[in-house]
C-alpha cells in the first residue's frame, strides 16, 4: 500500500448527492465530510413541494438539525462527530469517527478566469480548490451525481467521484436472471439419492448434489437436448432441493386467456404469474418480449375465470420520454389514461371477441369494472386486499419508492413488476441503483417470489431488426 493511500480524506458533497440519498452524510465511514454554504442554500430552495426530492431535502435538514442540536460555534468549527460504528483506531489507540464540517467563512477565490460568475457548481469547485490549499495533508475529493460537474472538476485537476453507496451491484450484468442451465451430465451426477413423485398432476423431484447449493427458491432450471427439462425450484432443504416440472403453456390447449408462450422464458414467466403461492413476480426484458401481455393475460384469467383476485390494479411512473403534455383534466383514472397506452394495446389483443360492436362494448364494460388505473402519487397509506397489482416501467422507481409500493400489499395480493433497466428516464437513477434492480436482488432468496429475464422479442420482424440495428 502506498503512503498516499494512508492520507486522511475530506469529502465535499454536492447537493444532488443529498437529494438522492438523505443518509449520505452517514455513509463515509471514518472519513470527514464538508458541506459548502452553496449546498445549504440549494437545499433550502429545494425543500418545498411533495416530490420525492423535496421529501429527501427535508429529511437531510432534519438530520443536520439533530447533529447540530446543542452545538456552539466552536464545536461546529471543530467539526460535528458523525454517529455510526467507529472504524479503526488512530495513533493514540482511540476510536476514529468521521466529522461533518460546514463552510463557516469565506474561502479565497481559487477558480481560474475561464470559470467566472456565481454559478453554484463553480462555487463548489472553488471551495474544493481552496480546501486543497488549506489541507495539503488531506485528499480532498468531490462527490457528485452530476456528470458535467465531475468533468469540469477533472479538467481542473480535482479528484471527483460518483456516489456509489446506493448501488445494489457493481455491474448490472451480475444481476440475478432467474434461470440456470443444467449441465448435460446432470442426471448422472445427481441421480444417486434422487426421489420422484406426483402430486395433484404435478411431477416433483427431490435432488441432492453439488449444484443445488447455488439455487434460489422459484429459480427456473432448464436442460437443452433430447432429454430436455424445464423445472422450477420449489423448496430448499439444507443440502436438498425439491424441483417441479413446469406446465407447458406453449401448447394452445393450455393457453392463458388465449395467449400461449412463444419461448422458454415466456413459459417460465406464465408459470410464476399463474402460481398463487408466489406473491411477488419481477419480469425484466427489452421492448417486445411480452412482459405486459403475459402479465395481463394471467391477471385476467385469475380475476375473471378463477376469482383468485377481486380486481387488477395497473400503475406506472409518469416520466415522459419527450416534452411533458402539462396538466390533464378529469379523474385520477382519466389523467392516467395517456400513460396507459401499453395497457390499452394489450387489452385490444386479449379481447378480440366476436359479436360485432355490441360484443366489444360488453367486453370493454366488463373489463373496465375489474381493471383499475391508479397513480403512484396516491399510494402512500393505502392497503390493497386480494388485488393483482401490475407496476409497469418499474425501472424508473427509486429503491425507497419501490419499498413504499410493495408494502401496500395486504393479504391475498400479488404484485408484478415489469421493466427494462436499459431504459431509465428518472434523473440520477442508473441500472445499478434502480429500484427494480434493488427489488430483484433483495427478493431472490424469498420463497414466495419469482424472477425471470425475458430475452427474445416476439413483437414483429420489423421490431426485432430495429432493436438490433438502431
Amino acid at each position: 500500500m502506498t503512503e498516499n493511500a494512508q492520507r486522511p480524506r475530506l469529502y465535499v458533497l454536492d447537493t444532488n448527492v443529498l437529494m438522492h440519498d438523505p443518509t449520505a452524510i452517514f455513509r463515509f465511514q471514518e472519513h470527514d465530510i464538508f458541506l459548502p454554504m452553496v449546498v445549504l442554500e440549494e437545499l433550502d430552495r429545494g425543500k418545498k413541494g411533495m416530490s420525492e426530492v423535496a421529501r429527501n431535502v427535508r429529511q437531510v435538514s432534519r438530520f443536520l438539525d439533530e447533529l447540530m442540536s446543542g452545538a456552539n460555534k466552536e464545536a461546529i468549527d471543530a467539526g460535528l462527530p458523525l454517529p455510526g460504528p467507529a472504524l479503526g483506531q488512530n495513533g493514540n489507540g482511540e476510536q476514529e469517527h468521521g466529522r461533518l464540517f460546514f463552510q463557516t467563512r469565506n474561502l479565497p477565490k481559487m477558480l481560474p478566469q475561464n470559470l467566472p460568475g456565481n454559478i453554484p457548481d463553480n462555487n463548489i469547485l472553488g471551495t474544493v480548490l481552496a480546501l486543497q490549499e488549506e489541507h495539503p495533508d488531506h485528499d480532498v475529493i468531490m462527490i457528485s451525481k452530476d456528470i458535467n460537474l465531475r468533468i469540469k472538476a477533472s479538467v481542473l485537476g480535482i479528484p471527483a467521484e460518483d456516489y456509489y453507496n446506493d448501488q445494489v451491484l457493481d455491474d448490472v450484468n451480475l444481476l440475478y436472471r432467474g434461470e440456470a442451465e443444467l449441465p448435460g451430465d446432470f442426471w448422472e451426477s445427481h441421480s444417486k439419492d434422487m426421489e420422484s413423485w406426483q402430486e395433484e398432476g404435478h411431477t416433483f423431484y427431490r435432488i441432492s448434489g453439488p449444484d443445488t447449493g447455488g439455487w434460489y427458491p422459484n429459480q427456473c432450471l432448464y436442460m437443452e437436448g433430447e432429454s430436455g427439462l424445464e423445472a422450477i425450484v420449489r423448496r430448499k432443504e439444507k443440502e436438498d432441493a425439491i424441483i417441479e416440472l413446469v406446465n407447458d403453456y406453449r401448447n394452445e390447449r393450455h393457453s392463458v386467456w388465449g395467449i400461449s408462450a412463444r419461448n422458454r422464458e415466456q413459459n417460465f414467466a406464465l408459470n410464476m404469474l399463474m402460481d398463487p403461492e408466489i406473491d411477488f413476480v419481477s419480469l425484466l426484458g427489452t421492448a417486445g418480449t411480452g412482459k405486459t401481455l403475459l402479465t395481463l393475460a394471467a391477471g385476467l384469467a385469475q380475476t375473471l375465470d378463477q376469482n383468485i383476485y377481486r380486481e387488477i390494479i395497473m400503475t406506472r411512473v409518469t416520466v415522459p420520454v419527450g416534452e411533458d403534455i402539462g396538466f390533464l383534466p378529469g379523474t385520477e383514472e382519466e389523467k392516467m389514461t395517456p400513460w396507459m397506452g401499453a395497457l390499452m394495446d394489450n387489452l385490444e389483443v386479449l379481447t378480440q371477441t366476436e359479436g360485432g360492436e355490441w360484443g366489444r362494448a360488453a367486453t370493454d364494460d366488463l373489463l373496465r369494472s375489474r381493471i383499475r388505473i391508479h397513480s403512484l402519487n396516491f399510494m402512500r397509506g393505502r392497503t390493497f386486499l386480494n388485488k393483482y397489482i401490475i407496476l409497469d416501467e418499474a425501472q424508473n422507481l427509486t429503491p425507497k419508492q419501490m419499498k413504499t409500493l410493495i408494502t401496500r400489499a395486504g393479504p391475498g395480493t400479488k404484485i408484478v413488476c415489469l421493466g427494462n433497466v436499459a431504459q431509465i428516464d428518472t434523473p440520477y437513477l442508473t441500472e445499478t441503483t434502480s429500484g427494480l434492480t434493488y427489488a430483484v436482488d433483495r427478493f431472490k432468496e424469498w420463497e414466495h417470489s419469482g424472477h425471470i429475464t425475458l430475452l427474445r422479442g416476439e413483437r414483429s420482424r420489423l421490431a426485432d431488426f430495429a432493436s438490433d440495428a438502431l
